[in-house]
């Protein structure tokens, strides 16, 4: 009984940050089901828009390959 006494302050702390980061993660999960975007700005600016968003040609075929 005396170690939790003793360790009470960096056990709660603890469990805060726990809970925060539980938290941050389900947040970024639902997020991610909705398809709102991680980073929040222009994707034209993004190094990664050409793997994040699959562009559709103009000519309106589609970007899969043929069989």
């Amino acid at each position: 009984m005396a170690w939790l006494t003793d360790n009470l302050g960096t056990i709660i702390i603890s469990l805060i940050l726990l809970v925060v980061v539980g938290l941050v993660i389900y947040k970024m999960i639902s997020d991610k089901r909705t398809g709102k975007s991680s980073c929040g700005c222009n994707c034209g600016s993004c190094p990664s828009s050409s793997i994040c968003h699959l562009r559709q040609p103009s000519d309106g075929s589609s970007t899969s390959k043929p069989e």
